[in-house]
């Protein structure tokens, strides 16, 4: 096995630091036909949802989503575990919960072993047997770089269904999960991140996001998203622009990974949050003075990150409560939306 390649090395980025700029995609979409010629496709590309929903019957949505990419660590198990914990997150983000999953595949086959390759596989479909779902099938291609990911099938009652548009004024945001993930990633490329570090990671990362399809059954949880390759800033973006809504995100409160902070002022960033404040920062405001390291924690691409949800502020206390006791430990309230011009305002 010491002959092998090392996953990373197969690969121009990793994880969902892989994502097109925000600003790309928006351009990619901005001609694509509105879905209103489809009445029963409940969510489409309009809000920037995390997955599509189409309407069945009074009492049934169907919630589809894919998600692949690039490794972001080596060992090939633990790739193919933070690639599904990824893929199955969109389904549990719009408050529903996974039936089925479609594996998608493609391995530079003249590089990798094929044990390593089904090393990948059994990750995957070890995340989908937690989830009580199964790998249903799926396509595979020769390709130049290692890519995996699944496409997700869901189910939720409409009544349980969460979109962006859907915050309120006045609604708390809580933060599931602590940032820090690119961050962690681009140390662990330049082998500067311990054993410790690297557990710390992939243990969030192979962290289903099931609580969201629990959240969704509360008329007080309003808005739920997860927080991905876009970093805090571009998806609280989405949940903004979606519902018209500034958020206020207070810096302090923002829950990160143990090393976080000191792994990003070191200057262990990745290109992709660079690319992110790029795209948007226009429609961001900072505080004066803010360090140029703490605002890669803000746009930091967060590989399998957390759940931002957005909730009545009186119930605030009881959702969070609800959250860490469903092993989300650094689960936080990290702000909360008003009225104004859609964006985010950090304090």
């Amino acid at each position: 096995m010491n002959d092998l390649p090392r996953l990373t090395s197969l690969a121009h980025g990793g994880g969902c630091g892989c994502k097109l700029a925000p600003s790309v995609l928006r351009e990619l979409l901005a001609d694509q036909p509105m879905a209103q010629a489809f009445p029963q496709l409940l969510v489409g590309t309009e809000t920037s949802d995390d997955a599509a929903v189409w309407q069945v019957d009074d009492d049934t949505c169907v919630i589809a989503t894919t998600d692949f990419f690039m490794p972001m660590v080596d060992d090939p198990h633990t790739f193919g575990r933070i690639a599904a914990t990824n893929a199955i997150s969109d389904i549990y983000a719009m408050g529903g919960r996974p039936i089925m999953a479609l594996a998608i595949l493609g391995m530079p086959i003249d590089k990798l072993a094929p044990s390593q390759i089904r090393e990948i596989l059994e990750g995957g479909r070890e995340i989908c047997h937690q989830a009580g779902i199964p790998v249903a099938g799926g396509h595979s291609i020769d390709a130049p770089e290692p890519i995996y990911g699944l496409a997700v099938v869901g189910l939720c009652h409409p009544s349980e269904l969460r979109r962006n548009a859907d915050a309120r004024p006045g609604d708390a945001l809580i933060l599931t999960k602590g940032l820090g993930v690119g961050i962690y990633s681009a140390a662990i490329k330049k082998g500067a991140l311990d054993e410790a570090g690297v557990a710390e990671m992939v243990a969030s990362a192979t962290t289903l996001n099931r609580i969201g399809a629990d959240l969704a059954k509360r008329g007080d949880v309003h808005a739920i998203t997860d927080v991905t390759g876009f970093g805090i800033l571009g998806h609280g973006l989405e949940i903004a622009r979606g519902a018209g809504l500034r958020l206020r995100l207070r810096l302090a409160e923002l829950p990160l990974l143990s090393r976080a902070a000191e792994l990003a002022e070191a200057g262990f960033v990745t290109g992709a949050s660079t690319r992110n404040w790029a795209a948007y920062g226009a429609e961001v405001e900072l505080p004066a003075g803010l360090a140029p390291w703490q605002r890669a924690l803000l746009t930091d691409p967060q590989t399998s990150g957390g759940l931002l949800v957005a909730c009545a502020p009186g119930a605030a206390g009881q959702v969070l409560d609800f959250i860490r006791g469903a092993g989300f430990p650094l689960a936080a309230v990290v702000g909360h939306a008003e009225q104004g011009v859609a964006g985010i305002s950090v304090e």
